[in-house]
């Protein structure tokens, strides 16, 4: 599979835009308590049983355009917004600052997704396909391709509750794409370890973007992301570092990583302040009307 995953021909309009978009949290902290001595902390929680907040900078202020035919990938450790900027893209949360704009709702794959594992996995295709809008009819005429992207095969009469991890997730992918979504939101669904589910699943993906639509992926595996991406967004602590060809920034993530683990922060950091100033800001003020009509933060 080649990482070049732009359709030729397709790149036009931008289907999503994330114009100035920042994301804080506030959130209780126990850490002055912590610094309290056991018995007195214990009597200040009785005098005080609310901890202070604090605010969480779960993403900073960036901007970024994905195009049509585009399928972007997202990486960075743990922590860094990745599933934070996915949830902005969705519409499930609203920015603290900024906006997102869309030429249509965004389906967001999750590992998370909510199926109900006491019913069986056709059940589940049944009802994932009318969350999204198919009628019976859509569904029905889906189903065998449905069940085709998934791999299961007989297992799909099984109850969800009996499938592995990586069942689950093929299912949930399998129904997502089904609906032949203009923008496919992708969270760490397809780590599965299984060749056969990603051949098929960048099949789909790119099926999806020659009829215009695009693909944001997270995932920490950076041989899904370079098979599956034809450029990637590396986010660090709510930093925007680099947004570029995924051969390129998976390796100087990689590399930043490796000094990481080393233990040489210092060299880390300076390595990323490097990438991070020489990041060209993206002017979203000049993107087509048509991208910028529909805001899907509510």
């Amino acid at each position: 599979m080649s990482g070049d995953s732009t359709v030729p021909g397709v790149l036009a309009d931008p289907c999503v835009v994330a114009e100035n978009v920042a994301m804080k949290y506030k959130v209780i902290s126990t850490e002055e308590q912590a610094k309290t001595p056991s018995l007195g902390w214990k009597f200040l929680r009785r005098i005080k049983p609310n901890p202070n907040t604090v605010t969480v900078n779960a993403l900073n202020e960036l901007s970024l355009i994905v195009r049509r035919g585009e399928s972007v990938g997202v990486i960075g450790r743990n922590g860094s917004g990745k599933s934070t900027l996915m949830k902005l893209v969705s519409g499930q949360v609203r920015p603290t600052s900024g906006a997102i704009h869309a030429t249509s709702t965004p389906i967001m794959l999750g590992v998370n997704a909510a199926l109900v594992p006491e019913l069986a996995g056709d059940q589940n295709v049944i009802l994932g396909g009318l969350a999204m809008g198919l009628t019976m009819e859509e569904i029905e005429a889906r189903f065998d391709e449905i069940v085709e992207v998934s791999g299961l095969e007989k297992s799909i009469h099984l109850p969800m509750k009996s499938y592995s991890s990586g069942m689950g997730a093929r299912l949930r992918f399998a129904i997502a794409a089904c609906g032949n979504p203009e923008i496919l939101l992708v969270d760490e669904a397809l780590n599965t370890g299984d060749a056969q589910f990603a051949a098929r699943s960048k099949r789909r993906m790119d099926e999806l973007r020659e009829k215009a639509g695009c693909v944001l992926l997270v995932s920490h595996s950076l041989t899904t992301i370079k098979d599956m991406t034809g450029r990637v967004v590396w986010l660090d602590k709510g930093d925007l570092i680099m947004d570029g060809e995924p051969k390129e920034v998976t390796k100087k993530y990689m590399e930043f990583t490796k000094l990481l683990a080393k233990g040489n922060n210092n060299s880390a950091f300076e390595l990323r302040a490097e990438l991070r100033s020489s990041l060209e800001m993206v002017n979203v003020v000049n993107a087509p009307e048509s991208s910028r009509s529909a805001q899907v933060v509510r």
